[in-house]
C-alpha cells in the first residue's frame, strides 16, 4: 500500500473492532470484509486453519482467537482500521484494550443462539469505554435461525434500543440476502460466487411486505424521536427524506442512542457489503469524537486534546506483542497530533522519555514501514523498551495522563519449573516477555518453596502461555496441576503490638509499634494509614513499618494466601535514639499485624464463577444434580428454541475437568460457558480440612 494512500482525512478514518461471544463468527466476517476491501486475494477459512486474522499456529489449530489482531483497510476511499479481538473469556484483557482505544464496534450474534453470555460481557465493556456500535446477526443459513428473536434479545438482555435497517430475506437454507429498510431496497446473492455479485432491486420481496411495512415505520418514528426538528416533522405526518433520516441516524448511532442491526452469513458470504456501508455510514470517524480528556500529571488538572494531526502529540499504548523478527512491538493508539520515526516520546504514566525507532502500519502478522504516523491512526511502534498496556505517550512539554484499562485479575494459577538447567535461564527471560504483553497474566516466587507460580483469569489462557514458552522461547517446562487463587481476610477491627529487640553485643535492634486494623468492602485492596503523633515513631521508620506489613499481606497468616480488603492504621509506638534502624520496625511492623490479624478472626476467600450450560432438555435435571453436589448456586433457567440454559455460580474449586465430566454427562451435547464472577467467603468446614490437611503436610502449622 503506497503511503500517499493513508492520507485521507480525518472524517474518512474508521477505528472499529469486531467483538461477540465465542463461535458467533467473528473472525470469518473479518476474513470476509478483507476480501471484499481487496485486502486478501483469497478468503481465509478458520475451519480450515487459514484465516488470515489468526495468524499464530495455536489460533489455527485450536480455531479460535486469542489475541486481537490488528489491520488497516480500505472501502469506497474510507480507511478502515480493523481490530479483531477474542471471543473467549480467558482472553478478555484483549478485548477490553481493544475496545478502550476504538471509535466504534461490530458486534456479531448468532442468528440461532441470540445474545449469549461473552456477548453480555463484551457489550458492558463496549458500554463502559462509551463505544458506538452495529449489530450484526450472522449465521441467518443455520438451522434455528431466528432474526427477531434474537432482536428480542437484544432489547431484553443488553437493554440496548435496536433499529433493524438489514431485514433477512429467507432463513436457514432459503436465506438469500437483506431488505434494507432506509434505502428501500433489496439485497440478493446469487450463488455462492464468493458473493462479489449481488443483485439491487427496488420491489419488496414476496412474502415480506408486512413485516418490510412495519420495521419501516418503527425505522422512522425511532429516528425521529432522537432528532427534533424530525419529530416535530413526523408528529404533524409530513414527509421524511432518506437523507434526513441518514444524517439523524449516524447522530443518534454516534451518540449511542440506538444500535442499527444487519443479517447476514459470513460464511455463504450474504450480507458483508451493505454491513461496510453501515461501518462508514454510521460509525465515528475520529472528528466525531472531537476531543479526549485527560490529566496533567503535575497539575492533576483536566487536559483536553482535539482529534487532529495539528494538536500536541498524545498517545495510548494498548497492546504489547513480542515479535520473533523485530522485537517488542508496541501497539499505539494516535490521538492527537503526530508521532514521526527517530524521534522521541514522552511517556507520561512512568515519566520516562522513549525512543520511536521505526513505524509500522500492520495488516495481521504482515507490516510495512512509514515514516510518520498522525492521529486517527493506529500503528504498532519498535524501539520502546519500557512502555506497558496501558501507557499514556505524549509531548514532554505538553503532558497529558490518559484514562488506563482496568483488567480482571488473576483467579488460577500453576507451578512451572524447568527441565533443564539450560531451560533455567530462558524460563525467567520468556516469562517476563509474556507478562510484557498479557497484564492478566502474573508471575511470583513462592518464597517457601522455591517453586515459580503463573496466575491467569483461566485455565485455557495458561495452557496457551505455557504452549506459546514451548514454540516461540524453545523453554521446555514441567507445569502443576491448576490452583485456585485463595485470598484471606479479616472479618473484625483488631489492634496488635509488634516488639523487635536485639542485643548482640554492640549495637542492638530495637523497633516497636502499635497497629489499628479493620476490614474494608470486597474488592477494596489494601490502606495504610499513618496516625502517629507527637514524634513517637520517628519519620524515616514509618515506610519500614509498611513494608513490614506488606510483606506480611503477601505471605498470608491463615493458610499462606495473600491477605486483602483491610485498612492498617499505625497509631503508636516506641524507639530508640541508637539502636533503632529500619529493618528492626520492618520486623516489628510484621509482628504486630500478625498479632493483630490473629484476634481479627480470619477469613477465606475463594473464586466464584458465573457458569452458564446450554444442554437439551433431556439432561436438564442430570445437570442441575451435579452442580449441586459442587456448592452451586442456580440463579436460574431459561429456553432458547429446543434447548435449555441453566445459570449457576459456582466455587472455581469445584470446576476442576468440568467441560470433561459435563460431555461425558450429556453425550457431548451440553456446552459450559466459564467467566470469573466475584470472591465470597469459604464455608467453615472446608476451611478446618485445609488447615488440617495443611498442618498434616508440614507446610505450615494451624494458628
Amino acid at each position: 500500500m503506497a503511503t500517499q494512500d493513508r492520507n485521507v482525512p480525518l472524517d474518512k478514518i474508521r477505528n472499529i473492532g469486531i467483538i461477540a461471544h465465542i463461535d458467533a463468527g467473528k473472525t470469518t466476517t473479518t476474513e470476509r470484509i478483507l476480501y471484499y476491501t481487496g485486502k486478501s486475494y483469497k478468503i481465509g477459512e478458520v475451519h480450515e486453519g487459514a484465516a488470515v486474522m489468526d495468524w499464530m499456529d495455536q489460533e489455527r489449530e485450536r480455531g479460535i482467537t486469542i489475541v486481537s489482531a490488528a489491520t488497516t483497510t480500505f472501502w469506497k476511499d474510507f480507511r478502515i482500521n480493523l481490530i479483531d479481538t477474542p471471543g473467549h473469556v480467558d482472553f478478555t484483557a484483549e478485548v477490553e484494550r481493544s475496545l478502550r482505544v476504538l471509535d466504534g464496534a461490530v458486534t456479531v450474534l448468532d442468528a440461532e443462539e441470540g445474545v449469549q453470555s461473552q456477548s453480555e460481557t463484551v457489550w458492558r465493556q463496549a458500554d463502559k469505554y462509551k463505544v458506538p456500535r452495529i449489530c450484526f446477526i450472522n449465521k441467518m443459513d443455520k438451522l434455528g435461525a431466528d432474526f427477531e428473536k434474537t432482536v428480542q434479545s437484544i432489547v431484553d438482555k443488553l437493554g440496548a434500543s435496536p433499529i433493524v435497517l438489514g431485514f433477512p430475506i429467507g432463513r436457514e437454507q432459503d436465506f438469500r440476502g437483506i431488505y434494507h429498510l432506509l434505502e428501500q431496497k433489496s439485497y440478493i446473492w446469487s450463488g455462492e460466487e464468493l458473493g462479489a455479485k449481488f443483485d439491487v432491486k427496488d420491489e419488496i420481496p414476496q412474502g415480506l411486505e408486512d413485516a418490510v411495512k412495519r420495521y419501516r415505520e418503527q425505522l422512522v418514528e425511532k429516528i425521529a424521536e432522537t432528532d427534533d426538528k424530525l419529530l416535530e416533522k413526523y408528529l404533524n405526518g409530513q414527509e421524511i427524506s432518506n437523507d434526513e433520516l441518514k444524517t439523524a441516524l449516524r447522530g443518534a448511532v454516534i451518540a449511542y442512542k440506538v444500535v442499527p442491526i444487519f443479517a447476514g452469513s459470513a460464511l455463504r458470504n450474504k450480507g458483508v457489503q451493505p454491513l461496510l456501508d453501515a461501518v462508514v455510514d454510521y460509525l465515528p470517524a475520529p472528528l466525531d469524537i472531537k476531543e479526549v480528556k485527560g490529566l496533567n500529571p503535575k497539575s492533576n488538572i483536566e487536559e483536553v486534546r482535539q482529534l487532529t494531526p495539528e494538536e500536541s502529540f498524545a498517545g495510548f499504548a494498548f497492546k504489547v506483542q513480542i515479535d520473533p523478527h523485530v522485537g517488542k512491538l508496541t501497539y499505539v493508539r494516535i490521538y492527537s497530533g503526530k508521532m514521526t520515526s527517530g524521534s522521541y516520546a514522552y511517556n507520561s504514566t512512568k515519566e520516562i522519555r522513549e525512543r520511536v525507532g521505526r513505524l509500522l502500519l500492520m495488516h495481521a502478522n504482515n507490516r510495512e514501514e512509514i515514516k510518520e504516523a498522525y492521529s486517527g491512526e493506529i500503528v504498532a511502534v519498535v524501539g520502546f523498551k519500557d512502555t506497558s498496556t496501558g501507557d499514556t505517550l505524549c509531548d514532554e512539554s505538553k503532558p497529558i495522563l490518559l484514562e488506563k484499562i482496568t483488567f480482571p485479575e488473576p483467579v488460577i494459577s500453576l507451578a512451572i519449573e524447568p527441565k533443564t538447567k539450560s531451560d533455567q535461564e530462558k524460563l525467567g527471560l520468556s516469562l517476563k516477555k509474556l507478562m510484557d504483553e498479557d497484564p492478566t497474566f502474573t508471575v511470583k516466587t513462592d518464597h517457601e518453596t522455591g517453586q515459580t507460580i503463573i496466575s491467569g483469569v483461566g485455565e485455557l489462557q495458561l495452557e496457551v502461555k505455557v504452549e506459546t514458552m514451548k514454540r516461540e522461547f524453545g523453554v521446555q517446562a514441567n507445569v502443576g496441576a491448576p490452583q485456585v487463587a485463595y485470598k484471606e481476610t479479616i472479618s473484625e477491627a483488631a489492634q496488635g503490638e509488634g516488639k523487635y529487640i536485639r542485643q548482640t553485643g554492640g549495637r542492638g535492634q530495637y523497633g516497636h509499634c502499635f497497629l489499628r486494623i479493620e476490614p474494608l468492602g470486597r474488592g477494596e485492596g489494601f490502606d495504610f494509614v499513618n496516625a502517629i503523633k507527637g514524634g513517637a515513631i520517628p519519620q524515616e521508620f514509618i515506610p519500614s513499618v509498611e513494608k513490614g506489613v506488606r510483606e506480611t499481606l503477601d505471605k498470608g497468616v491463615l493458610l499462606g494466601y495473600p491477605v486483602t480488603d483491610l485498612k492498617a492504621t499505625l497509631y503508636d509506638g516506641t524507639y530508640h535514639d541508637v539502636d533503632s534502624s529500619d529493618i528492626a520496625f520492618k520486623i516489628a511492623g510484621s509482628m504486630a499485624f500478625q498479632a493483630a490479624a490473629k484476634k481479627a478472626n480470619l477469613k477465606l476467600l475463594e473464586p466464584i464463577m458465573k457458569v452458564e450450560v446450554t444442554t437439551p432438555e433431556e439432561f436438564m435435571g442430570t445437570i442441575i444434580g451435579d452442580l449441586s453436589s459442587k456448592r452451586a448456586q442456580i440463579v436460574g433457567s431459561s429456553e432458547r428454541g429446543n434447548v435449555r440454559i441453566i445459570l449457576a455460580s459456582v466455587p472455581l474449586a469445584e470446576l476442576s475437568g468440568y467441560a470433561t465430566t459435563l460431555r461425558s454427562m450429556s453425550q457431548g451435547r451440553a456446552i459450559p460457558y466459564i467467566e470469573p464472577s466475584h470472591y465470597e467467603e469459604v464455608p467453615q468446614n472446608i476451611v478446618q480440612a485445609m488447615l488440617a490437611k495443611s498442618t498434616f503436610t508440614g507446610r505450615i502449622t494451624a494458628q
